[in-house]
């Protein structure tokens, strides 16, 4: 049986509600530059991405972890877009890869669906990657960029 502090529980809870805000800045903005700018899916979803960050780098350090600011928040800033750039490094080719087949599957199922088989392929291979990548992100930005939170 796995036990759970409560301060990290709550801290957990937090990062996912900071996550959910970015997921939301990432969602609108891949949307916005897909459908009216014809951005293909890696450059609108690595653009929405650094969004998404720049946010969740602002709710973190200021909300989820406001005891942490014993470092610089350039230093700190430094660190979390590390941890991200990792983590769009797992993100790309989640979004390269998964896209074509899930429209193919959406395509062929296109009668139980009322959007376009491509933007619901978008909208659930940035869903896939997101939960990849949160998970990620919380268990290195908690014991690297925020190690200093009791």
């Amino acid at each position: 049986m796995i036990i759970v502090d409560n301060r990290e529980r709550t801290r957990f809870l937090k990062f996912a509600a900071v996550g959910a805000a970015g997921s939301a800045v990432d969602f609108g903005v891949m949307n916005l530059l897909t459908r009216f700018f014809s951005m293909s899916l890696v450059y609108a979803g690595t653009i929405s991405f650094i969004c998404a960050v720049i946010n969740n780098f602002i709710g973190n350090r200021y909300w989820t972890y406001p005891e942490s600011r014993s470092r610089h928040i350039l230093q700190q800033l430094g660190m979390f877009f590390v941890v991200n750039a990792i983590g769009i490094a797992i993100r790309v080719p989640i979004l390269h890869f998964i896209e074509p087949p899930l429209e193919n599957l959406f395509t062929g199922a296109r009668a139980f669906a009322s959007l376009p088989p491509d933007a619901l392929a978008k909208n659930a291979t940035l869903a896939l990657a997101i939960g990849i990548v949160m998970l990620w992100n919380f268990f290195v930005n908690r014991y690297w960029t925020y190690n200093d939170v009791d």
